[in-house]
């Protein structure tokens, strides 16, 4: 069914407008307010009430604008190049090994939740399935490439594992909704991270560290911008956005020529586009924060690269369609057990080393929603953390493949051998 608006420029216009109410009523002094967001995060509605709009009031709709496209391509590229400006690479470095552990136990959950669901549905609710046992690994191993990797790594799957392209379509509804429900729970989590690292028994030492240095050198450059200054800030945003299109433009072909090679290596992700992009837009921003281009935190540079992070939210939030939930129950039954399995993995891994929070969620999101995804969550903590998300993102992307051949191998063996 088509959106009442359909016109890109007027759905700019509905978006901004709602981020700028959401911000705007979240910093009024009326104590109404004031109690109403201490519970409900401003950047949790940034991505419901565009989902909202979707459906069921079907005023806009993610799938008939290309502003994901945009935002995605565009606005993040040069929001990772704004936000890595003050990056404090020893900082991070002072983090230490949690966050790595974080993350490996969110591939593992996730690698495990695929077939310890699978299993737990076949053997409780066979009846809500309508698949056969064959088709359905063989679908949900496309759902294990996009949470630990990304969107090359679930086509990768569904070319490994022939995949049908209607079982294919199902399996990304099914991969988007859940996850983008997921992620509403970590934007909520980072609202209220000192109470559940209290309970998790976290050392935050070394997270508080690292943004008070980024703070203080953020104090001590801080200046009125003039013209001059925003116009030399957009041009290193998207003059560095740029570079890394051409940069992706030009390794892109090479490594479409070998992919083959790359297929069998399973580094299927190294030919998406996208996943270039990422990579040499964080590493302009990594190089520039070693330059004088850093002292432009100082007119508001991470300021504006979380507005563009903010308008990226609210594109994706568009995109999700809570309805499509009920016209697949059976196949959502095994996404939202998967899931939860990830998540009881990662909470217990994560007070067994008291890990602070940030590393559960950032660690749980590179893994399920990649580069476009992890640097909000990282962000809904600090922005001055959103470096952070990237990182570990990429590494995701390095290593879905391989973690996704695993579990639709168990997978296959829980539904067709068990």
């Amino acid at each position: 069914m088509q959106p009442y608006f359909s016109n890109d420029a007027i759905v700019t216009g509905v978006l901004l407008v709602v981020l700028a109410l959401i911000f705007y009523t979240s910093h009024l002094p009326n104590k109404n307010w004031q109690r109403f967001y201490r519970y409900v995060p401003a950047l949790l509605l940034c991505y419901f009430i565009p989902a909202f709009l979707n459906w069921p009031l079907n005023l806009i709709s993610g799938d008939v604008s290309s502003l994901y496209t945009v935002a995605s391509r565009y606005l993040l590229p040069a929001s990772l190049i704004l936000l890595c400006l003050s990056i404090d690479l020893q900082g991070i470095v002072n983090l230490g090994p949690k966050a790595l552990i974080m993350f490996f136990a969110a591939t593992l959950g996730i690698v495990l939740g695929g077939p310890i669901a699978l299993f737990l549905i076949l053997e409780f609710a066979p009846h809500i399935i309508s698949a056969n046992p064959d088709e359905l690994w063989r679908g949900l191993s496309t759902v294990a490439g996009s949470w630990i990797g990304g969107g090359a790594n679930q086509t990768a799957m569904k070319e490994i594992f022939q995949v049908s392209d209607q079982l294919f379509g199902t399996m990304v509804v099914v991969d988007v909704v859940v996850a983008n429900i997921w992620m509403g729970f970590l934007l909520y989590g980072a609202n209220i991270a000192p109470r559940i690292d209290k309970w998790l028994k976290s050392d935050t030492s070394a997270i508080t560290d690292l943004q008070k240095r980024v703070e203080s050198y953020r104090a001590s450059v801080e200046r009125i911008p003039s013209t001059t200054d925003l116009f030399l800030m957009l041009a290193v945003a998207f003059g560095g956005t740029a570079l890394a299109h051409w940069g992706s433009d030009m390794i892109t072909p090479y490594m479409e020529n070998h992919a083959d090679r790359l297929k069998e290596m399973r580094l299927d992700s190294l030919t998406s586009s996208f996943f270039w992009i990422i990579v040499f837009s964080t590493t302009i921003g990594l190089f520039l924060s070693f330059t004088k281009v850093k002292t432009l935190e100082g007119v508001g540079a991470s300021k504006w690269g979380s507005v563009f992070i903010y308008f990226l939210v609210a594109t994706i939030g568009m995109k999700m369609n809570v309805s499509e939930i009920f016209e697949n129950m059976g196949l959502f039954a095994i996404g939202i057990t998967w899931m939860l399995v990830h998540v009881s993995i990662m909470i217990i891994t994560g007070k067994l080393i008291r890990a602070p929070l940030f590393f559960v969620a950032v660690g749980s999101q590179a893994n399920v929603g990649g580069a476009a995804s992890a640097p909000v969550v990282a962000s809904a903590f600090n922005p001055s953390l959103a470096p952070v998300g990237v990182l570990m993102a990429v590494l995701g992307y390095a290593l879905g493949t391989y973690g996704a051949i695993i579990c639709a191998w168990l997978m296959q063996y829980v539904a067709v051998l068990g």
